[in-house]
């Protein structure tokens, strides 16, 4: 993984880890055009880097992410149809390559995520959250919506409840988006990360080629009829049967050890 320098975030590797911090506490983390290039970068060199098995999003301070930054918004608000375009497929591009990442990711949601913030936890597959953390999708506070985030958002909720907090824009606490689903745990602060460390040596164990292969199959699944999902889920697992590493998993399972990938 290369070391940059970037200027809205921080990225560093632990052993087999990877962490991706916003680094705007002074802002709460707030979000714009340049924290989403740079974003989109630091996971294309996670993406490439081997070394790398999970990969943990967390805020600097004492906020996750505020959402949109007030300054850009104000920018944006002279921008044309097509310079506004532009802007929002940067953020889309940025929140899939984020959901595709065929390595698990954790959000590790240190304080509030506000509007747009949501999208990014809601594009990780585990989010583990402090009990002092808040949310609210408040775009329509704004006359704005939620668009670009809610493909994540109501994969999480559903649409009933995607409904609710679309139109109040309400403030949600931990316990409750644990409740309905936003979140996977909350939990006091001094144990975020003895939590996240727990997920991370689970992670640990799998394949890691099997783990990217189970978030292909979670992506692929619900957009293929029945018939689609039933040949996709087949060649699937006949293709992973005869691979290197099932070869390893299995046979280390059979001889009562450890596979490669574990130790």
């Amino acid at each position: 993984m290369a070391v940059k320098n970037y200027t809205t975030i921080f990225i560093e590797r632990e052993g087999r880890v990877g962490r991706i911090w916003f680094n705007r506490p002074e802002v709460h983390n707030a979000f714009n055009a340049i924290m989403i290039r740079e974003l989109r970068d630091a996971l294309a060199d996670v993406r490439q880097d081997p070394q790398v098995r999970v990969v943990i999003l967390s805020g600097r301070g004492t906020s996750f992410c505020a959402g949109a930054d007030l300054n850009w918004l104000r920018e944006i608000v002279h921008y044309s149809y097509n310079e506004n375009l532009q802007e929002s497929a940067e953020l889309a591009d940025c929140l899939e390559e984020l959901y595709a990442l065929p390595k698990p990711t954790i959000a590790r949601v240190n304080g509030s995520a506000i509007g747009g913030g949501n999208g990014f936890l809601a594009a990780c597959d585990i989010i583990i959250a402090s009990r002092e953390a808040v949310f609210g999708l408040s775009e329509a506070k704004l006359g704005l919506v939620p668009a670009v985030i809610s493909p994540y958002i109501v994969r999480r909720i559903g649409e009933a409840r995607a409904r609710r907090y679309f139109l109040t824009g309400e403030r949600i606490d931990a316990a409750r988006a644990e409740e309905v689903g936003l979140i996977n745990r909350s939990l006091d602060p001094g144990m975020l990360d003895a939590q996240i460390d727990d997920f991370v040596r689970m992670l640990l164990t799998s394949g890691p080629e099997a783990l990217a292969k189970t978030k292909d199959l979670l992506r692929s699944i619900p957009r293929l009829s029945f018939e689609e999902a039933k040949r996709f889920s087949i060649e699937m697992i006949a293709k992973l049967r005869i691979s290197a590493e099932a070869q390893e998993g299995m046979a280390a399972f059979l001889e009562k050890r450890k596979p490669k990938w574990a130790e």
